[in-house]
């Protein structure tokens, strides 16, 4: 194992935190798989999958049983570890300028594809090597003048040249459930199925630059632009480990033990697990999510759970104000299954309080949270 701490920009004089990166296995020989934690610093769910991970993967390291690198970084936001406020961790937003910790990251594929135009040949894998060079070298040149900058220059640096990027994330209370591209399904399809995420979800075009895609999108706009010279050269995927109290041995324990049969289905560890279910992972489009808001502020009563079925009229939430006597019935439009909801009691105008994976195609556009 190697242990590697790149340091940030200090924003003001005695301060200064780094990312620390864990790297095991062969470099330059097979297959490269990233994986971060709670780059939303107040969901720790997967920092203690990352955690059991490290010892496991530390453990068939030194008896030679890994075949290709793996990279972990625990802690993908030192910034938003720090973030507390009268004894509240507000780890989605970056304080300072009130912006989201998964948007924003630096898109390389215009710079790319200036770069490597006339210059790609038959040869699919030299191809591959002078992309993520010119990706290299589009990180290196980015002009950073914020520690969050630099930051997201560190994560996207590390995973650039990854055959797999994983993101571990979690929702305020939900089932465990997987955001990714129909690009890189495929790839990711088995790492669902060995989790038994029942809610995946895919848009190639989800706006606002999260982690996730802004490597693999990158290959699936260079194929679009010059075909079958440019292989497939990144899949990617956000896994959300439920809720955020959801911070167990007996979960973690069970989602790294799933992470490393996927490394072994990918040839990086030489390891003999059971044999994948043999029934793929469905998925369906994240444009069809219904996300289910408040047009009133009160109490938050909540009448269906994460991983129920509802139907269409069937009533979600109600909200009350105690004053006036009102009460607001938040219902669904369509038939779904719950995969999150708040976990706040107290509603503000406005608010998202719970998602619904649909069937039918509802939203276009920006389909994230904010």
């Amino acid at each position: 194992m190697k242990h590697l701490q790149t340091p940030l920009i200090s924003p003001v004089p005695g301060t200064q935190r780094c990312i620390d990166s864990f790297h095991f296995g062969p470099q330059n020989q097979g297959k490269k798989v990233y994986i971060q934690a709670s780059l939303h610093a107040d969901e720790l769910p997967g920092m203690l999958v990352v955690w059991k991970l490290k010892q496991e993967l530390n453990r068939l390291e030194q008896q030679g049983l890994l075949t290709g690198e793996i990279v972990l970084v625990p802690v993908a936001n030192p910034i938003g570890q720090n973030q507390h406020l009268m004894d509240l961790h507000l780890g989605c937003y970056e304080l300072e300028c009130g912006q989201n910790f998964n948007r924003g990251y630096y898109d390389t594929f215009a710079i790319v594809k200036q770069a490597v135009e006339g210059k790609l040949t038959g040869d699919k894998d030299a191809n591959m090597r002078r992309i993520r060079q010119e990706m290299k070298q589009a990180l290196d040149d980015w002009p950073v003048r914020t520690e969050l900058q630099s930051q997201q220059k560190v994560l996207q640096s590390l995973s650039h040249d990854a055959d797999v990027i994983l993101d571990l994330h979690c929702d305020f209370e939900a089932i465990l459930h997987l955001y990714s591209t129909n690009y890189s399904w495929p790839i990711i399809e088995p790492l669902a199925r060995a989790l038994g995420s029942r809610v995946n979800l895919l848009a190639d075009e989800t706006g606002g630059n999260p982690f996730d895609s802004c490597v693999d999108m990158v290959w699936q706009r260079l194929h679009a632009e010059f075909g079958d010279m440019v292989p497939q050269g990144c899949a990617a995927a956000t896994l959300e480990l439920r809720g955020q109290a959801d911070v167990t041995d007996e979960y973690a324990a069970q989602d790294a033990q799933a992470i490393l049969h996927y490394l072994q289905t990918l040839g990086l560890i030489a390891v003999e697990y059971d044999a994948l279910p043999e029934e793929r992972a469905s998925c369906s489009a994240l444009s069809a999510v219904e996300m289910l808001a408040t047009s009133h502020g009160g109490l938050l009563v909540l009448k269906v759970q994460p991983g129920d079925f509802v139907e269409a009229g069937q009533v979600f939430a109600e909200i009350i104000n105690p004053i006036t006597d009102q009460v607001e019935q938040v219902k669904a439009t369509q038939r779904g299954l719950v995969f999150a909801r708040t976990n706040r009691r107290t509603a503000t105008s406005g608010m998202l309080i719970g998602n619904i994976a649909g069937e039918k195609i509802i939203r276009t556009g920006y389909l994230l949270a904010p």
